[in-house]
């Protein structure tokens, strides 16, 4: 990191290169400063850091400010365009050493990310209501796999033995597109895995097998791989057992993985690891929710809300 100096004229800098290598307009120049100058003013009431010193963390961390500021999404978007600008500016005057820490948080054309999540009542709920068939045991390893490590629908049809490790509880998911990551497997999901493998996977198929590291881990009745529309219906039925029929899709449990870490103490970057997503905005969405949540019940149980 390049030696401290006045922020302030790191921005004029800044602002007198868009003046004459952009040919940016006053009212922009303008908008640049003022974006930056509350940024700096964030920065330094929040963690007494300067400009040159902010992380991914202080980025993430503005940005949900500005949304508890009920900023419109227009000018969290310009913020963040401007900031980010800002940040290629010192990494091209090498000024800045670190990856651009605006890098990851895209800009979105909708006015607020919905993100709908069960609670951990729901989730005991539906964790519950498989039978002890052979296909329930398969849909019980589906659901707690699914919520136990957060995977997308994608990742869990695609899933096979040899990407498991039940010595060491870890799973390898893999996207499709060359990219994987490990995640932990907890006991929830470990025990149902291994009783599906166990007592239920030779029937499915029909032959009473023990499957091989090359077999694919959740299949249908005929034996082959269970398809993205064959988790979708599958959920559904146990959704609408719980009276979450519409809400039950293969995000809402992705998402319960986690906002249910988030509160009860993780931090967004383990999250980000877990989870594979690259866009900031996304872990941005999730603590946003958990905040909206903790203010409703606030809002309908305090006396004096």
């Amino acid at each position: 990191m390049a030696v401290h100096v006045d922020c302030s004229e790191r921005i004029e800098a800044f602002i007198e290169y868009l003046r004459t290598e952009k040919h940016k307009s006053e009212n922009t120049l303008i908008a640049y400063k003022r974006d930056l100058a509350s940024f700096e003013i964030f920065l330094e009431e929040h963690s007494s850091k300067p400009l040159e010193s902010c992380r991914d963390s202080d980025a993430v961390a503005y940005v949900l400010e500005l949304e508890n500021e009920n900023k419109s999404k227009a000018t969290i978007n310009r913020k963040i365009s401007s900031i980010r600008l800002f940040y290629e500016y010192l990494k091209g005057q090498d000024l800045y050493k670190d990856p651009n820490p605006f890098r990851k948080i895209h800009t979105s054309r909708n006015d607020r990310r919905q993100v709908e999540f069960l609670t951990v009542e729901e989730v005991t709920k539906l964790m519950e209501t498989p039978d002890e068939s052979f296909k329930g045991l398969r849909d019980r390893a589906l659901l707690e796999f699914m919520y136990g490590t957060g995977a997308r629908v994608t990742e869990t049809v695609r899933l096979k033995f040899r990407d498991i490790n039940f010595r060491m509880n870890f799973v390898t998911l893999q996207d499709g597109t060359g990219e994987s990551r490990i995640v932990p497997l907890g006991s929830y999901a470990m025990k149902a895995l291994l009783r599906y493998r166990d007592e239920a996977y030779g029937a499915l198929t029909g032959d009473g097998r023990t499957p091989s590291a090359d077999d694919v881990v959740f299949i249908n009745f005929r034996g082959s791989m269970l398809t993205r529309q064959g988790v979708w219906k599958i959920l559904k039925e146990y959704g609408d057992a719980i009276g979450a029929k519409e809400r039950m899709t293969p995000v809402i449990l992705r998402n319960s993985f986690a906002v249910h870490i988030l509160q009860n103490g993780g931090d967004l970057r383990t999250l980000q690891d877990l989870m594979g997503f690259d866009d900031m905005s996304v872990g941005i969405a999730y603590l946003s929710a958990i905040r909206v949540r903790v203010k409703d019940v606030y809002n309908r149980t305090h006396p004096r809300a």
